[in-house]
């Protein structure tokens, strides 16, 4: 199979083969002039009676739940849906609806060249679509044995990350990110702590220079939220990954990158190349989104504002419980239909593209038996997927994200708000569910503990020391008001400056 350059899409290929019949005799969903054979008439839009509502703009990022709601309550579990002008899309809301879409791939399979709307010549050279939708030779776009070869390689190489030392890097990278603030005891908690944090690590983890760090991340989020920018982001992202690739093809050192590389899988460096980013987005993204959105729910919601002094919800149910309601991936892209069939009372045409719904489907009544009372630590949610495709990467995610925000409660006890709650923006993403800021006023701090050893290189966990995904990180406990001091410029900071107060300070700008 012809595989494409890293950053170019491949030209659309035929549906899958598949049941090519006309659709049921009065099929609502292909009334008003449907083409033979069934499915959405060339041209683009859903046929009459079935407008489809925008997964874009001002209404996905002010109030996605509302429109979850509206959108389930007109047309059911499955929802018709435009992800960009013309471009149509089916919106899976139902919970039920979701597990069978992700569980049946023969059906729903994850091959994008399959999608009736570049086929048709409908999806525009330029369009923001692109890089969450055009085919790559990753675990995310294929299916069956090819899929498990690679999904083996990705998550046998995420297994050979040291938990402890993963704790231990994220823990130095937040001390050093809050000493780098001023003294004014203000701070910005998305721009100064979850938008750097992840990176500082991820960096590390995959083998890329430091100076690399604010560059990637702002690529990153260029071809996530499909800004006008994210087809050049993309590539300009890949790029700096192939060259990665080819040098530790040659040089391998102790890290993802060369781990993925090293795996019998046997990948190319093409594949290798995609397999990283996959890592990198998922990866960063959703460490970014989950601490921010975790920091967001500690702040506003009076049951959590106890956990700041030691109360009865923990961190721990914080986090899932933002899995539930505010997942960092709201809505994923995507299957797309090989054959006519009903899914949630909807005929799905074949190379019809279904979005996963995961916030929505969070949310559907029919998981409110799963979802009773307060969510913490009930994993039955759907923010990590379903099915053979869910995230092989969620355990290294929830050691950073729990550290993150376990560090930061440590260091600055009496967090507040610093704008009414309902001045908080959220970035205008059909696929993310992130803050735009998160203001924040603090006026004490503890002293960081002292530092561990520091270990020159990562290393395979020894059989004998590696801990469980599910362990607690060790920055465990609040400390009290009592063992508070005033914050003074300069306090807190170590004798020697480390290379991560170093890398913090220079990201700061000083």
């Amino acid at each position: 199979m012809t595989t494409p350059e890293p950053g170019t899409a491949v030209p659309p290929l035929a549906p899958p083969p598949g049941p090519q019949a006309g659709p049921p005799p009065g099929c609502p969903a292909h009334a008003g002039g449907g083409t033979p054979g069934g499915g959405v008439p060339t041209g683009g839009g859903f046929p009459a009676g079935l407008p489809p509502a925008q997964l874009y703009g001002p209404a996905v990022a002010d109030d996605p739940h509302g429109l979850y709601a509206r959108l389930r309550a007109q047309y059911g579990p499955v929802a018709p849906i435009e992800l960009e002008p013309g471009v149509e899309a089916w919106l899976v809301l139902g919970y039920p609806e979701l597990l069978e879409l992700t569980r049946n791939e023969a059906l729903f399979s994850k091959d994008s060249r399959g999608w009736r709307v570049p086929a048709e010549g409908r999806l525009a050279a330029d369009s923001r679509l692109l890089p969450m939708t055009a085919w790559r030779p990753t675990l995310l776009n294929l299916d069956g044995a090819e899929h498990q070869r690679l999904r083996a390689a990705v998550s046998d190489t995420l297994a050979q990350i040291d938990h402890r030392q993963l704790r231990e890097t994220t823990e130095a990278a937040a001390h050093a990110l809050i000493d780098s603030w001023g003294p004014d005891g203000t701070a910005d908690l998305v721009a100064q702590y979850a938008r750097r944090l992840p990176l500082l690590v991820f960096t590390q983890l995959i083998g890329l220079p430091a100076e690399a760090g604010p560059r990637l991340i702002e690529l990153i989020s260029h071809f996530v939220d499909s800004s006008e920018k994210s087809v050049r982001a993309n590539a300009e992202f890949q790029a700096i990954l192939v060259d990665l690739v080819r040098r530790r093809r040659t040089t391998p050192g102790a890290d993802l990158t060369s781990w993925l590389l090293a795996h019998p899988a046997a990948l190319t460096d093409e594949e290798a190349v995609h397999h990283l980013v996959v890592m990198m987005v998922a990866g960063n993204e959703t460490s970014i989104n989950w601490t921010g959105n975790t920091l967001r729910l500690l702040l506003t919601d009076r049951r959590f504002r106890a956990t700041l002094t030691g109360g009865r919800l923990t961190v721990a149910d914080a986090l899932e419980e933002v899995l539930w309601r505010d997942p960092p991936t709201q809505n994923f892209p995507g299957r797309w239909a090989t054959g006519d069939t009903v899914l949630g009372g909807q005929y799905i045409s074949a190379g019809d593209m279904l979005v996963l719904g995961l916030a929505a489907a969070n949310a559907d009544p029919a998981a409110a038996s799963a979802a009773h009372g307060t969510l913490g630590g009930n994993r039955a949610h759907l923010a990590w997927g379903a099915g053979r495709h869910v995230c092989p990467a969620q355990h290294p995610a929830r050691i950073i994200v729990e550290t993150a925000v376990e560090t930061l409660l440590h260091r600055l006890p009496d967090l507040q708000l610093a704008v009414p709650p309902q001045d908080l923006a959220w970035r205008p993403s059909p696929w993310s569910r992130a803050l735009v800021s998160l203001p924040v006023l603090y006026s004490a701090f503890t002293p960081p503990r002292l530092p561990a050893p520091e270990r020159p290189a990562w290393t395979p966990p020894h059989p004998s020391t590696t801990e469980p995904a599910t362990a607690p990180s060790p920055s465990g406990s609040t400390p009290s008001d009592a063992t508070s001091t005033a914050r003074t410029p300069g306090s807190g900071q170590p004798g020697r400056r480390s290379w991560w107060n170093s890398l913090a300070g220079w990201w700061s700008g000083r």
